[in-house]
């Protein structure tokens, strides 16, 4: 099995440097235009099915992807991105603020184990348990031993998605956030043991609009 795990294309808010997580936001029209030439650039990578998130972002750019190709499409709640809570929505530039504790975007990025729960939202040790029980439906179904799947997520989830297939699991980030429409690849054995193979390729790039 070779998982090419994907994060979305570019979005209003990611622009504008704003806390998503479960915020339905579309793309904009760099995203739009950055996961369709990232399809073009993939057009020679074999994929025989699409596991996305609900979010619209991620339908969006695994649909530019895949265009023309005829591929089924599973949506998976279990790789929707992380909720912050009652802090969606708020800027993450310094000062922006007056709702986000002043330490949590620090944790968020440096150490984010240690990040507190947003109230009403998610802790990082939430998305690494739902997206640990995607990975094990995976790597147990006989079905999925031989297929190329794309996994169409976002930021914080695909990596916590990814910490299965390291033995440290608390280095989540592994340096930075993925850029928009980036891919990561994983060669699954047939123990489910995974090598990443390439962090963050970007297939096509785009100059910031």
């Amino acid at each position: 099995m070779t998982l090419y795990v994907l994060r979305h294309g570019q979005t209003p808010w990611n622009k504008l440097k704003k806390l998503q997580g479960r915020m339905d936001i579309p793309l904009n029209e760099n995203g739009l235009e950055l996961a369709a030439k990232t399809g073009e650039a993939m057009l020679d990578v074999p994929i025989d099915m699409v596991i996305c998130s609900p979010l619209k972002r991620a339908r969006q750019t695994a649909e530019l992807i895949t265009v023309g190709r005829n591929i089924p499409m599973i949506i998976d709640e279990r790789i929707e991105e992380i909720s912050f809570g009652d802090y969606e929505g708020e800027s993450v530039l310094e000062g922006e603020s007056e709702v986000i504790p002043e330490d949590f975007l620090h944790k968020f990025y440096n150490n984010p184990l240690k990040c507190k729960r947003p109230p009403h939202g998610e802790t990082f040790k939430d998305v690494i348990e739902r997206t640990k029980d995607f990975y094990e439906s995976l790597v147990n179904n006989p079905e999925y031993k031989d297929k190329n799947i794309l996994i169409s997520s976002h930021g914080a989830a695909s990596r916590c998605f990814l910490c299965n297939f390291y033995t440290d699991k608390t280095d989540i980030w592994r340096g930075k956030v993925p850029p928009n429409c980036s891919v990561t690849i994983v060669d699954v054995n047939d123990q489910g043991q995974g090598r990443v193979r390439v962090l963050d390729k970007q297939f096509a790039k785009l100059e910031d609009k």
